[in-house]
C-alpha cells in the first residue's frame, strides 16, 4: 500500500497507536529499508487522526460481579517481541518467579481465552507492557475484565483521552523503574485496597467507551450512545477544526519558504 500512501495520507485515519507507521528500527534497517520507505510522521499525527480501541477478546465482568482476586498481578502473551517490545523479555525474567505473579506464555484464542479469563479476573493487576507496538487487545481485555492495567510502554497513545482519564483507572510505570528489581512489585503492593476499589469502580464507567458489539445479530442495528463508533465520530468531530486551521497555515506560506508541515492534512 505504499504507492497509495500520498493519496490517503491527508484522511483522517482510525489507527489503533502510532507504533507500526513510522519507527525505522534495525530490523528494517537490516532489510535494507530506510527512512524514505517508511511513512512519515506528519502523515500520521495526533492532530488529525484518532486512536480507536482494539476489539476486545475477553466477556464483559460487571462491577457486582466482581470477587475477591488473589492473584497479584497478571499477564499472558508472547514472551519475545520486537522494537520497544524488547522491554517485554526483561520484565518477564524480572517477575516470572516473583510470589504473587503469574506470567503466562501463549494467547487468549480458542484454546487459552477460558485461562485468559480466570487469570485476569482472579488478579488485582495486568500487566500491559509494549509489545511489536506499544498498544495490544490485552489492555482492553483488561478494562473488561475489571483487572487494574499496569501500562509499561512510554510511547503508548490511548483512545479518547480528553473524554476518558486513564489515570483514574490504571497505573502507568516508566520503563527505567519497571526494569529496576523488585520495583514493580514493590510499587504494586503498596496499593491500598481502597485504592484498587476506586481504581475498578472508575473502570466499570468507562467499560462501554471500548464496545464495538451493539448486542443485535449481525450488528444490524443501533449503536451504543456510549460505544466506541459514537466515541470515534464524536473525537473526528473534534478534530475538523484543528485540520482546517493546519490547512490554512500551509496555504498562507509564501512560495521557496521552509517551514516545519505541522500535519500531512492536504
Amino acid at each position: 500500500m505504499f504507492h497509495v500512501r500520498e493519496e490517503i495520507s491527508p484522511a483522517v485515519l482510525l489507527v489503533v497507536d502510532f507504533g507500526g507507521w513510522y519507527k525505522a528500527d534495525s530490523k528494517a534497517s537490516s532489510n535494507g529499508n530506510n527512512m524514505s520507505d517508511m511513512i512519515q510522521h506528519t502523515q500520521v499525527s495526533l492532530l488529525k487522526d484518532v486512536i480507536v480501541p482494539y476489539t476486545h477478546l475477553l466477556p464483559k465482568l460487571l462491577l457486582s460481579e466482581n470477587q475477591k482476586r488473589q492473584t497479584l498481578l497478571y499477564f499472558k502473551g508472547a514472551k519475545h517481541r520486537h522494537r520497544g517490545g524488547l522491554v517485554r523479555e526483561k520484565l518477564w525474567d524480572l517477575l516470572v518467579n516473583e510470589p504473587g505473579v503469574i506470567m503466562e506464555e501463549g494467547f487468549p484464542n480458542a484454546t487459552g481465552k477460558e485461562q485468559s479469563i480466570k487469570g485476569m479476573r482472579n488478579s488485582e493487576f495486568c500487566l500491559h507492557p509494549a509489545g511489536d507496538t506499544p498498544t495490544s487487545c490485552r489492555l482492553f481485555d483488561a478494562i473488561q475484565s475489571l483487572c487494574i492495567p499496569v501500562i509499561v510502554s512510554d510511547n503508548i497513545e490511548l483512545p479518547f483521552e480528553g473524554t476518558i482519564d486513564y489515570t483514574d483507572f490504571s497505573v502507568f510505570v516508566a520503563v527505567n523503574e519497571a526494569l529496576q528489581p523488585n520495583w514493580l512489585v514493590n510499587h504494586l503492593r503498596s496499593y491500598t485496597d481502597v485504592q484498587k476499589s476506586k481504581f475498578r469502580q472508575n473502570m466499570a464507567r468507562v467499560q462501554s467507551f471500548f464496545e464495538y458489539d451493539n448486542g443485535y445479530p449481525g450488528g444490524i442495528g443501533p449503536v451504543p450512545v456510549d460505544g466506541a463508533v459514537n466515541h470515534i465520530w464524536r473525537k473526528v468531530h473534534q478534530k475538523l477544526p484543528v485540520i482546517k486551521e493546519a490547512i490554512v497555515r500551509e496555504k498562507r506560506k509564501p512560495p521557496n519558504v521552509s517551514v516545519p508541515r505541522r500535519c500531512h492534512c492536504t
